[in-house]
């Protein structure tokens, strides 16, 4: 296997098991966990297609989104970071429909004593993740649901946002409900405040397509 800085990640783990294993590859409907917290660390996944929701449960039932990956992320990769075999630590679930190539832990572990130009590539891709959960965080430590829904929007913008005639567009087909389970809040609230930003002209939405006209102006004016 040859690895570049350059080669997609999609083709690294297309060859990462050659033709004995071919990666396994899954489509998840949104809504369906991947994995839950405590589920042994078998597999490594890459998203081909949609978004997965990270989150973090605790004892009293509440959940915590920490991450909203992209295609082209890689996940479930605790156990190579530690070092040890380590159960799953997140609650990954698909926030789309979304598609997923997967391969045994084991194989991506030879893979980097193999390669260790591939530990760069997936060391790339773990830093964004890193970054957009410490936007996460800080989205949630809004108290006041507005600028908490603000936030989330930013994130979006940042990291599904296409340029259009009209603003950032998020690639992402988002539901009020899928919004209010990310940032802690219920579709009622959701349905209220962005009819308030639609109103303020500080969004549109198309066919479940949020689009923010000056993200610069929104998180001046509600941050």
């Amino acid at each position: 296997m040859v690895v570049t800085q350059d080669k997609p990640l999609a083709d690294v783990f297309r060859q990462l098991s050659g033709g004995a294993f071919p990666p396994v590859v899954e489509t998840f409907d949104r809504g369906k966990t991947i994995f839950f917290p405590g589920d042994p660390a078998e597999r490594v996944y890459f998203l081909m297609k949609g978004a997965v929701k990270l989150s973090r449960v605790y004892e009293a039932g509440e959940e915590i989104t920490v991450a909203l990956l992209r295609e082209n992320s890689v996940f479930g990769v605790l156990s190579l970071i530690t070092g040890h075999r380590s159960d799953r630590f997140y609650h990954a679930v698909a926030f789309t429909p979304v598609e997923l190539m997967s391969v045994p832990i084991e194989q991506v572990e030879q893979a980097l004593e193999e390669h260790p130009e591939l530990a760069m590539l997936m060391l790339r891709g773990l830093s964004s993740r890193i970054l957009q959960t410490e936007m996460m965080i800080e989205t949630l430590a809004h108290r006041d649901m507005g600028s908490r829904l603000v936030s989330f929007l930013l994130i979006l913008c940042r990291d599904f946002g296409l340029p259009s005639q009209d603003g950032i567009t998020v690639d992402l087909k988002l539901s009020h409900q899928a919004i209010a389970e990310a940032i802690g809040s219920t579709r009622v609230t959701v349905t209220r405040l962005l009819g308030d930003l639609r109103q303020e002209g500080m969004i549109s939405i198309h066919k479940k397509k949020i689009t923010v006209h000056d993200p610069v102006n929104l998180s001046q004016q509600f941050t």
